[in-house]
């Protein structure tokens, strides 16, 4: 039997000057909520391109979520396992 299973992000931007933040959420199939962030900052003398700037935000934040989700599965399976684990990355 197959079972499917799916989570979906939410994203959300804030752009002020030069500044592009990112925050991201997901939930999980237990109840679990994560969210993040990610950030970057326009140098002066770049181009104004703000779909970069929510690119690399973006990113950083689900590069957050994503150790997140690691250090979770990894406490998970210390909890079940006899045998000391190493933190995954």
């Amino acid at each position: 039997m197959q079972t499917l299973v799916g989570w979906h992000i939410e994203m959300e931007f804030h752009e002020e000057g030069p500044r592009t933040t990112a925050a991201a959420l997901v939930r999980l199939a237990d109840g679990t909520e994560m969210r993040a962030h990610g950030y970057t900052s326009r140098h002066p003398s770049d181009p104004d391109q703000l779909r970069v700037g929510e690119e690399i935000a973006a990113a950083r934040a689900l590069n957050d979520l994503a150790s997140q989700l690691l250090t979770k599965a990894h406490n998970e399976i210390q909890a079940v396992s006899p045998v000391p684990t190493h933190p995954l990355s």
